[in-house]
């Protein structure tokens, strides 16, 4: 499976795959300006590693900020995961957040509650 990258000038949220590590990467200050038209690759990508690939993955996450539309794409991403996981995938969730962050702290919880997929919110260090 080849690295992935989805970062565009406008957008300030970022992803980046490893090929070699099995880790995924999403990080950024604020949320897509277009969450949909921005997912989409990343959707596709998922469905096709998670088809091909038989390896562990790793999915780090660090936002900021998210708004309405694109906590909803990134839950739809998080179920396919959770799907894979159901199928007897490995999947590794670690959802990083900042002392002063309670809003994303709640928002990583909310999303990730109903999932069956091991997941922790981790406290970045200062």
């Amino acid at each position: 499976m080849e690295n992935l990258r989805i970062e565009r000038r406008r957008d300030s949220l970022g992803v980046v795959f490893d090929a070699e590590t099995g880790v995924l990467t999403m990080i950024g200050s604020s949320y897509p300006e277009n969450p949909v038209e921005f997912f989409a690759p990343l959707y596709a990508w998922l469905k096709e590693f998670i088809a091909t690939v038989n390896c562990p993955l790793i999915v780090n996450i660090t936002i900021s900020y998210l708004n309405t539309s694109s906590s909803k794409c990134l839950l739809d991403f998080l179920e396919i995961l959770d799907k894979h996981y159901e199928a007897g995938g490995t999947v590794a969730l670690n959802w990083y957040y900042e002392e002063n962050d309670e809003d994303m702290l709640e928002t990583g919880e909310e999303l990730c509650e109903d999932l069956l997929l091991p997941y922790q919110l981790i406290l970045l260090p200062k």
